[in-house]
């Protein structure tokens, strides 16, 4: 085999969760080679939804404006409508959801911490996966090769050698500090490691990709993201970041069926082309492990969420954003073995609740779907009857998928062996709730606050811990500062420029990580500043990190 030069960390798969890795490792000063077993980035939609927190994380890594500008356009509206057998008669349904420009504009005049800094955009996997590559590839420290996949690694207790091939057959082998499957469902690293999936499989799915230059357009009942069929094959048609092409996914049986279906859901003629069929399978699983020593999962490596709510590539975001400046810092030196320990312990429990939340949704849209009845097209008492119990239960049910906004920014790591709470939570687990309240528990993302200037005060951070300071009249954190620079980790003191921070913090001290999860709170400077600092790096064992 070949031998490539060592890096500080391995990625295996090109998907939006390892190229986020690859750029998150980068920014924070890690060497970086990513594989990818396919030749090219493909076509097929999969994710189209990057939410509010990922969007969040996306604008720290300084990438945010080149994403809403490759995604859907942000002045159009994000409706969802159930219709009966086609799109041209009155929608049963409609949920209106604001424009991106219209939420940003509602964010910035909400000032209680209950928004997020920027809103979600939509984009296609297609999009995306080929920008973030092109972002990757930016920094000097970060190799991006395809036509490589993993066959094999073997780890010592200071390295990983992972070996690769070719469809040719061609063999290279490479060592690095860290391998990561970000390597999809089926991950090879995953069955290296004898990790199992575990779950729950439901809908047998077919997908299929349309191009239509002039549908959107046509649509009489208007433009939306989102057309549910009221039919007996779960009929859901897709807009896409173009607005250009569409993707259908049906209960079908064959492949061929299709293109009919989506002629018979536009009821109109129409110019199209069929770019892809294929089918799919919806399971709701999570690996029984995250990580054997030097060797980790993210993404959908790690757990298998259905489209339904949209959490599937967003939970691999966040696992990406916790593993990279973790990483990070131990290959910097600053970060201790806790810090590793940690990713599982925070990691898992939030995919457990992601996926719990997304059966949740598929519940709420089961329901409204399986009120279907074959008269309920019929102009007649039994038809508007039925028209009516779907109408009802949909208007409820269907807001599960769409509503997720405190599955989105509420996640909290409850038994994390590198923060300090108050008190040891009752469970690693945290209710699976879809409206947000803002939070200032340890363990919970930062809520956002305005600066005076109108930004964000997230922008006040780097990828360092970060004390925000409200007390009335500021504390002396000379000691806490120090504690940090002695451990050679990053570290800032901020009074935020804001007339709402203290009304949403409290009047206190908050230590924010670099991911913006809050590490510690008090209200005033702890008196052992160097154990807190250890504690929050990792410099601790798992088991003594409370």
């Amino acid at each position: 085999m070949t031998p490539l030069p060592r890096a500080d960390v391995v990625i295996a798969g090109a998907g939006p969760v390892g190229l986020t890795l690859a750029i998150g490792l980068a920014r924070q000063g890690a060497s970086v080679h990513l594989f990818e077993k396919r030749p090219a980035f493909g076509m097929l939609p999969k994710m189209e939804r990057c939410n509010a927190r990922t969007m969040e994380n996306f604008r720290r890594l300084g990438i945010e404006d080149e994403i809403r500008d490759a995604g859907l356009d942000n002045d159009m509206p994000m409706d969802v409508f159930i219709c009966l057998e086609d799109v041209n008669r009155p929608p049963l349904v409609t949920h209106e959801y604001a424009s991106v420009n219209e939420l940003k504009r509602s964010y910035r005049s909400t000032h209680d911490g209950t928004t997020a800094a920027v809103p979600y955009q939509l984009i296609s996997q297609y999009t995306l996966e080929p920008l973030l590559c092109e972002i990757a590839r930016r920094y000097p420290s970060v190799q991006i090769t395809f036509d490589r996949e993993l066959t094999d690694f073997t780890q010592t207790e200071d390295a990983v050698q992972v070996e690769l091939r070719s469809a040719s057959g061609e063999g290279w082998e490479i060592d690095a500090d860290y391998l990561v499957g970000c390597d999809g469902g089926a991950s090879t690293v995953r069955d290296l490691l004898g990790f199992t999936l575990e779950g729950e499989t439901l809908l047998a799915m077919r997908q299929a990709l349309f191009r239509s230059d002039e549908l959107l357009d046509r649509i009489p009942i208007g433009k939306g993201r989102h057309y549910h069929i009221a039919d007996d094959k779960n009929s859901f048609l897709i807009v896409q970041d173009d607005k250009q092409h569409f993707s259908l996914h049906a209960t079908v049986s064959s492949d061929e069926e299709m293109p009919p279906l989506f002629e018979k859901i536009i009821g109109f003629p129409i110019d199209y082309e069929t770019l892809y069929v294929g089918g799919w399978q919806q399971r709701l699983m999570l690996a029984n492990r995250y990580r054997d020593r030097r060797v980790f999962l993210a993404g959908d490596s790690a757990h298998l969420v259905i489209p339904t709510g949209g959490l599937g590539m967003n939970t691999g975001h966040g696992d990406a954003v916790d593993l990279a400046w973790k990483l990070a810092a131990v290959v910097g030196g600053w970060g201790g073995p806790g810090l590793l320990d940690s990713y599982e312990a925070e990691r898992r429990p939030t995919g457990r609740r992601n996926i719990a939340a997304s059966r949740r949704a598929a519940k709420g849209r089961r329901q409204w779907r399986d009120m279907w009845r074959p008269e309920i097209a019929d102009e007649s008492a039994a038809g508007e009857r039925a028209r009516a119990d779907l109408r009802e239960v949909a208007e409820r049910e269907q807001r599960w998928s769409n509503d997720l906004y405190g599955i989105e920014l509420g996640y909290r790591y409850m038994a994390s062996p590198v923060l300090a709470y108050d008190a040891a939570p009752d469970s690693e687990d945290q209710p699976v709730e879809f409206e947000y309240s803002p939070s200032t528990l340890v363990g919970a993302r930062l809520p956002n606050v305005w600066l005076r200037d109108g930004r964000p005060l997230q922008d006040e951070f780097g990828f360092e811990f970060t004390l925000i300071d409200t007390t009335p009249s500021g504390a002396d954190a000379s000691e806490l500062a120090a504690a940090f620079e002695r451990l050679g980790a990053p570290f800032r003191s901020i009074r935020p420029d804001s007339d709402h921070a203290a009304r949403v913090y409290g009047e206190g001290l908050l230590l924010i990580r670099p991911d913006l999860h809050i590490a510690w709170s008090g209200d005033a400077c702890p008196e052992d500043a160097q154990g807190l600092a250890m504690r929050l790096t990792g410099r601790y064992p798992a088991s003594t990190a409370r």
